[in-house]
Order: C-alpha cells, then sequence, then structure tokens
C-alpha cells in the first residue's frame, strides 16, 4: 500500500515538507556560522594584565640606566672633557650625537630581541641569552655600517662601552630578577594557569611549580580525562573538566597559560585544535613533556614533518670539559688557599686550645666511582664523636643522617659550622685531587651502602667542597629535595654553573642559612 492510499496522506506530506524546510534552514544557519569563523578574524582578550606593564617599565627603566650609563661611561674615558670641540668635529664632540643614538638604538635592539617579554623575565638563562643577542646584533651592525661608510669608530670607545654595558644590564636584570622573585613569593605578578593531563602528571607538574613559585605559575584548575567525575580536587584546585574542555575551561576560568603534561588524550591533532580554540582567548599555550631535571642547554628541538622532536644529550661525565674543571680547580683552589691559610691557622690553634684532640679531623669518605679517600676538616665536636654517633642517632642512620641539636658539636665547632669555615682544609683535598670545587658533598661508607639506582649516580662526579644543593637551603631542605638538587648537577654540569655555585656558596657564608 502506497503513502498516497493512506487516510491521512496529506497531513503526513504536509509535515514531511515543513521537515524538510526546518532542516534545511538549520544548516544553512550551521554553514553560514562555520564560513563566518573562518572568515572573520578571531576576537582577542583586552590589552595585557597591569603587572605584565609594570614588569615591562621596570625592565625598560633598567636597561636605559645601564645603558646611558655604559655610553657615558665609554665616553668620558675616551674624550677629554677639558678640551672644548665643535659639535660636530670628527673627535670627541661628534660622539656625543653618536652616544645618545647608540643609547637609544641600544634599548631598542634589546626590546626587539625579545629580552623585556614578560614571559621571560626572572627566568635566568633565556634572559640573558636574549640581552647579549640584542647587544651584540646591535654592536656588529654598527661595525658593519661604519665599514661600509668609511667611518673609523674609536675602537676604544667600543672597548669600554660593549663589556660595560653588558656587565650593567646583567646586573641590573640580577637585581630586577630577585625584586621578581620576592613579589612572586608574595603571589603577586603570577600568570593564572590551567593543567591539562594525565592525573599523576598534572599532580607532578602543580607540586613543582609550587616550589618553583619564581617563574610566576599560579594554578587555578586543572583538566583530566575523566573530568570532573573524578576525585577533586587535585592538588588543592578544582577539576574544571576534561582533557577535550581544556578551550573552554580556560575560558570560563580566566586563564592567562595552559600547560598540558603527558595524556593519552593530549594527541597531535587534540593539541592543534586546541591551539586554535586558544586562539580568541588569548592564553598561551605551553607543552610540558615527559623530561625532569634536564637542563635546556642538553636539549636540541628538530621538526620531523611538522613534529617537534627534542632530542637529549647525553651527560659528560669525562673529556676536554672536565679537564678544563681540574685546572679551574687546581688554580682556584690555590688562590683561594693564599689568601685563607693564615686565619685557617689561626682557626685550628682556637680548636686547639677551646677542646682536647687535635685540631685537623680526618675521615674516610667516598668519592669519585665508588673509590675511598681522606676528608681534612677543622675539628667541630669533641674528640670521642665517632664513638657517640650510635648513641646520637639512637640507631637511626639513614641515607643523609645530620641531627639538627647534636650534642658533640663543640660551642666553636658551631660557629665554625655556621659560616663553613671548618671545611677550608678541604682546599687539600681539592689539589690532591680527591675532590672538586663544586659537586654532591661527600658521604661515609655507611651512608653510599643505602644507595639506590638515582642515588649512585652522586658518584659519578667527583664529590665537592660546596654544591647545588648547600646554595640552596642547605639543610633546610627536606632529603628528597636535596638529593633531587644532586642529581640535576651530575646529569647537567657546566664550568658556567659551577662558577654561579661558587659565587651563591660566597653570599652563604656571609650570610649563613640551614647549616648546623
Amino acid at each position: 500500500m502506497t503513502i498516497g492510499n493512506h487516510p491521512n496522506a496529506a497531513d503526513v506530506d504536509r509535515e514531511a515538507a515543513e521537515l524538510a524546510t526546518d532542516l534545511t534552514s538549520e544548516l544553512d544557519r550551521a554553514a553560514a556560522r562555520h564560513v563566518a569563523s573562518m572568515t572573520a578574524p578571531a576576537p582577542r582578550r583586552g590589552p595585557a594584565a597591569p603587572w605584565q606593564d609594570v614588569l615591562n617599565r621596570r625592565a625598560l627603566f633598567v636597561d636605559l640606566a645601564a645603558v646611558v650609563a655604559a655610553v657615558a661611561l665609554g665616553y668620558v674615558l675616551r674624550f677629554d672633557r677639558q678640551v672644548e670641540v665643535d659639535l660636530f668635529e670628527p673627535r670627541g664632540g661628534q660622539y656625543v650625537l653618536i652616544s645618545v643614538a647608540l643609547a637609544e638604538a641600544w634599548v631598542i635592539a634589546i626590546g626587539l630581541a625579545g629580552a623585556r617579554s614578560p614571559r621571560i623575565l626572572g627566568s635566568g638563562r633565556e634572559e640573558y641569552v636574549r640581552l647579549a643577542r640584542g647587544t651584540l646584533a646591535l654592536f656588529g651592525l654598527a661595525a658593519i655600517v661604519c665599514y661600509l661608510v668609511k667611518f673609523d669608530l674609536a675602537r676604544s670607545y667600543v672597548a669600554v662601552t660593549l663589556p660595560v654595558g653588558i656587565l650593567l644590564l646583567a646586573v641590573g636584570r640580577r637585581v630586577l630578577a630577585a625584586r621578581l622573585h620576592a613579589d612572586r613569593a608574595h603571589g603577586r605578578f603570577q600568570r593564572r594557569t590551567l593543567v591539562v593531563g594525565a592525573r599523576d602528571a598534572v599532580l607532578d607538574l602543580c607540586r613543582r611549580v609550587e616550589r618553583a613559585h619564581e617563574a610566576g605559575f599560579q594554578v587555578v584548575g586543572v583538566c583530566l580525562p575523566g573530568g570532573p567525575s573524578v576525585p577533586s580536587p587535585v592538588a588543592g584546585v578544582p577539576v574544571l573538566g576534561r582533557v577535550e574542555d581544556a578551550a573552554e575551561a580556560a575560558r570560563a576560568a580566566d586563564v592567562d597559560v595552559v600547560a598540558v603534561t603527558a595524556s593519552d588524550s593530549a594527541t597531535p591533532m587534540t593539541l592543534k585544535r586546541l591551539a586554535w580554540d586558544l586562539e580568541a582567548t588569548g592564553a598561551e599555550l605551553v607543552v610540558v613533556p615527559a623530561l625532569a631535571d634536564v637542563a635546556s642547554p642538553r636539549l636540541l628541538i628538530t621538526p620531523v614533518d611538522g613534529v617537534p622532536v627534542v632530542q637529549v644529550s647525553p651527560p659528560g661525565y669525562t673529556g676536554l670539559q672536565h679537564a678544563v674543571k681540574r685546572v679551574f680547580d687546581v688554580v682556584v683552589a690555590a688562590l683561594i688557599g693564599l689568601v685563607v691559610v693564615v686565619p685557617m691557622l689561626v682557626l685550628a690553634l682556637c680548636v686547639r686550645l677551646t677542646s682536647p684532640g687535635p685540631a685537623l679531623f680526618r675521615q674516610q669518605r667516598i668519592g669519585l666511582n665508588g673509590r675511598p679517600f681522606t676528608l681534612y676538616k677543622l675539628r667541630s665536636m669533641r674528640q670521642d664523636a665517632e664513638a657517640a654517633l650510635a648513641e646520637v642517632l639512637d640507631g637511626d642512620v639513614g641515607v643523609f643522617y645530620k641531627p639538627k641539636d647534636d650534642p658533640r658539636v663543640t660551642p666553636l665547632g658551631r660557629f665554625l659550622r655556621k659560616y663553613s669555615l671548618d671545611e677550608f682544609p678541604q682546599l687539600l683535598n681539592v689539589l690532591r685531587g680527591d675532590m672538586s670545587l663544586v659537586g654532591p658533598r661527600p658521604q661515609v661508607a655507611l651512608e653510599v651502602a643505602q644507595y639506590d639506582d638515582a642515588l649512585r649516580r652522586r658518584l659519578f662526579v667527583k664529590p665537592g667542597l660546596t654544591g647545588l644543593w648547600q646554595v640552596s637551603g642547605r639543610n633546610d631542605l627536606s632529603i628528597d629535595q636535596g638529593a633531587r638538587l644532586d642529581l640535576y648537577y651530575v646529569e647537567n654540569w657546566s664550568l658556567l654553573g659551577d662558577i654561579g655555585i661558587m659565587l651563591r656558596t660566597a653570599r652563604e657564608v656571609f650570610a649563613p642559612s640551614g647549616a648546623y
């Protein structure tokens, strides 16, 4: 039987026609919306947050002050201020205009290099790299222009202005970074952040962000594969949705950064669509690779068919760079030894006069590749300290044991330990080759015997008189935090890093913290 023979065929035909019309209209409207979204510019968020403008103005002021000081010093040292010269004479007066133009161009070049971007202010290495890149690009361009127009730019003027300028810029940015980190420690200048990924990876990143407050990320929510159905909150912040809902959650929470960690849901296509969707919000997309405690110099990003591939170079434990480290250790240890030899003799005499026993304490420690050596220190404990160790620890000897209120330490010994003066004799260990100036602190065989596979990597380098753990909080840090810092040093060693740790060590000697 056909529909035309049905008693209500007219009504059915009319309803079918109306349904077809409605469906066609809806499809037309959907197509129109899609075309509009493809052709119309994506709406952007408003101007940058006020704190970003504040940071930019601070950096601009610091850069301008450093550049003007460097240019002025170069001019004053190069040209005699007592000789009156015409403004446009080839020497002297003409350099007033050159100095003004150089200062303006220098500040502009630093800005073009991205060194005043709020994203990299206070970040450390990348900030200084951009400062150097902008500076060297400007002076390289100036040298080319002077060569082409056959202008003899005074080399002594450049020889003063360039290095002094770089130094003042670095010092100014260091001061600016210290102030920024202090502000962020009090909750200011934070970037609202949404963390997206698998639960364990999200939890790990949230904990790292909380420890590294100076990075300026404030986690306000997370997106997990299971969405809000999973136990909430995570790391003290709410679950705002699924991984697929990250763009909408970012828009609703008005975040500045969306950080994507490891997750089965975070496929390349998902990340690409997330980046597209975030264009309308102005939020920055940050992809966190499944790598931890690897320094940026060991990373190389190579595009492979449009996909960024992160290559990790292996850590270097031998080779030319460590030969340079050995030369550096010997030279610097010898120079420091010449300076402290007299104070060390005076302190040794004080140790002998204030408690019975020898002034020098000797103990076997474990060094490079598990080899034992004899470590030297000024004695800071009473003579029977080794025999009384078990009593003090009550039999609980861990991998890193150091009682905070050790009754074996003498009054003078507390003073020596507070300012690390008892460590001076270890310069002899450095000169002998048992130790380095910088490295993980050496431990006794009882502690090393309890190492797991990760901690055993501490033995891949020579132990140090000071180390990254010691300048980052010493005994105030937890064992896990300190061990992580030591392993980070082992994996990412560099000579410049050693110099930085030694400078921080000098500060700790005069303003000690976490020492007992």
